[in-house]
């Protein structure tokens, strides 16, 4: 299984600076996160960011949208219109073709959930050779504060996409595992009953009011080791599936969460340098939704950071909750890439 092509489409960055100047972002808040500006989407919906990453990536990948056997899109938050099929947009104005197209909705891990399925998928039948990967989010106004919804992260708008194909690529997939912890799933969900639409008890999304209500019932320490071992098996399987260890892995592509939290969740548990990581360049995008891995990879490889015998490892974290991990290994320079 080979990654034959990757793309990302991200409107223009507003820095952390200019935030704080406009009031948008607490001086003590910035400081803690270390980030140094965000994209943000003044008119381009979501659907249409994903649309705009596929085409690069089918254009890297030189594949003929006919040649497309599954699309899987996806996302976080909003996509534009309600009881209505995303995937199905990406699909018409990015393939075009007969193919399935299927949304994912498992939050931030969505990109690496569909990375599993679209590599089972195609080896379930002779004949499918090639999956097209979206990803898209725009985190607006009037339900989401990209500042204050989730206080460990800053939300970035824009689309990623990633071409898999059984037969060609610059790069193999050596493995992907993903392990689910239910438990976890009321962290996202809060202390409310359900409700008859969307936003019928709060008017924006505030995740720190979900978290807390979880934790004053179930407990810190439950939730903390619920979330270590899952994040622990999920990368443990994939180093084992790939047949190598932490050791031998050159780059660690990880969510685009605020420094704080990546020192806590990443940094220290893997025992990685800030500099083996993604993180000098996420911090100056933001978190992508479902798109931070596929984002990462693709600026890797992009600026020959990540070069030929260059083994990545991919992580990813969604409410649910799901952690995935993914061994990629480089084994040419694209043409697309950057020259040294």
């Amino acid at each position: 299984m080979f990654v034959a092509g990757c793309g990302t489409w991200l409107p223009p960055a507003m820095s952390v600076g200019d935030a704080i100047a406009e009031g948008l972002c607490e001086p003590a808040l910035a400081a803690a996160l270390d980030m140094a500006s965000v994209t943000i989407a003044e008119e381009v919906p979501a659907p249409e960011m994903a649309a705009r990453a596929a085409r690069v990536a089918l254009a890297r990948a030189a594949v003929d949208p006919s040649e497309v056997d599954l699309l899987l899109h996806a996302s976080f938050y909003y996509q534009g219109h309600d009881l209505w099929a995303p995937a199905s947009y990406v699909h018409r104005v990015a393939v075009g073709n007969a193919c399935p197209a299927i949304q994912i909705g498992q939050v931030s891990n969505g990109g690496m959930v569909s990375l599993e399925l679209a590599a089972s998928y195609l080896l379930a039948r002779p004949g499918r050779g090639t999956a097209l990967l979206t990803t898209g989010d725009r985190f607006c106004p009037p339900g989401f504060d990209r500042w204050h919804s989730d206080t460990g992260t800053l939300y970035a708008d824009g689309g990623t996409a990633l071409v898999l194909s059984r037969t060609r690529g610059f790069a193999r997939l050596r493995s992907v595992a993903t392990v689910g912890r239910s438990e976890l799933e009321g962290m996202h969900r809060g202390a409310e009953p359900f409700g008859p639409a969307p936003f019928s008890y709060r008017k924006v999304v505030e995740m720190d009011a979900y978290k807390d209500a979880f934790v004053a019932e179930a407990g810190r320490s439950f939730a903390v080791a619920q979330a270590s071992s899952g994040q622990r098996e999920a990368i443990e399987r994939a180093l084992a599936d790939a047949g190598t260890e932490l050791a031998a892995i050159d780059w660690f592509v990880l969510p685009h969460l605020g420094r704080k939290r990546l020192s806590a969740g990443y940094f220290g548990k893997l025992g990685v340098h800030p500099g083996q990581t993604t993180w000098p360049w996420s911090r100056t995008v933001g978190h992508l939704g479902a798109g931070d891995q596929f984002a990462g990879l693709e600026q890797l490889v992009r600026t020959g950071a990540a070069g030929p015998g260059s083994r990545c490892l991919l992580v990813g974290v969604g409410a649910g909750f799901s952690w995935s991990g993914a061994v990629v290994e480089v084994l040419e320079r694209p043409e697309w890439a950057e020259r040294p």
